[in-house]
């Protein structure tokens, strides 16, 4: 579990955020979401410690990251994994090398321990036939499952994914989607996902925060957004006509 508390952050010519609170669960997909620059970014990171909240504190199971040391920090990343926008693989390095990065970096286990523990990565996201192919060579699906194998190849306790669905089509989003939902809760892992797509949101929101101008305004569920009476979360969730349709598509399913 991963706690927010009266987080804050400036920087010199702005306040991005402004006293946000919340909870990420154990087991569960928890997605931010906002319009863009709301300052869903800014907040993960400082979830992440890519940037210094000005106030406030990031709980990762009691443990505040905020007053850590260096040493501290470092012993704490190596239990996060990530998942980044452009997937970020290695252009040299085959795919199993890829997956193998992280454990060749920070893990104390044999060559055949860690080659056995990418394998087993690569066969959970279904990639297994590519591990001897370069990133060129794959598909921009499978190159995001090859990054989530080497993402989950140190065992993480928290999982961050930046827009894990950019620049795919929505049938390989949905895969994806699946994917990372399947992994959170096979691991009990505190899973956060900064997302644009709409689909995410009503497919596998389990706990979603929605910030708006730096404030959150708004904490819930998937379904739970369906009967929301907060205007300024409907007129960013349903503000295309297909979002609508959704809407409409999924109230008159749960009808049936």
């Amino acid at each position: 579990m991963i706690e927010i508390k009266s987080l804050s952050k400036e920087f010199p010519d702005k306040k991005v955020l402004h006293n946000i609170n919340c909870t990420f669960f154990d087991g569960k997909t928890n997605l931010i979401i906002g319009q863009s620059g709301s300052g869903k970014t800014v907040l993960m990171n400082c979830v992440v410690g890519l940037l210094e909240p000005t106030v406030g504190e990031v709980l990762y199971d009691g443990r505040d990251f905020v007053k850590m040391n260096k040493n501290e920090r470092t012993q704490l990343r190596r239990e996060m994994g990530m998942l980044f926008q452009s997937s970020a693989l290695f252009d040299s390095l085959t795919v199993l090398e890829n997956v193998m990065f992280p454990l060749d970096m920070f893990s104390t286990l044999s060559l055949k321990e860690r080659k056995k523990r990418a394998l087993d990565c690569l066969d959970r996201v279904n990639l297994v036939e590519a591990q001897n192919k370069l990133p060129a060579e794959l598909s921009g699906g499978m190159q995001k499952r090859a990054a989530i194998a080497r993402a989950i190849s140190m065992k993480p306790k928290y999982l961050f994914c930046d827009e894990p669905n950019s620049g795919l089509d929505p049938k390989t989003s949905i895969v994806i989607d699946q994917l990372i939902h399947e992994i959170t809760v096979e691991n009990s892992m505190t899973t956060i996902v900064n997302t644009h797509d709409m689909n995410s949101v009503m497919d596998i929101g389990e706990n979603i925060l929605f910030i708006y101008k730096g404030n959150k305004e708004w904490q819930g569920t998937n379904k739970e957004i369906l009967t929301s009476k907060n205007q300024r979360l409907n007129d960013f969730i349903f503000a295309s006509d297909f979002s609508k349709q959704m809407k409409k598509n999924i109230e008159e399913n749960e009808l049936q």
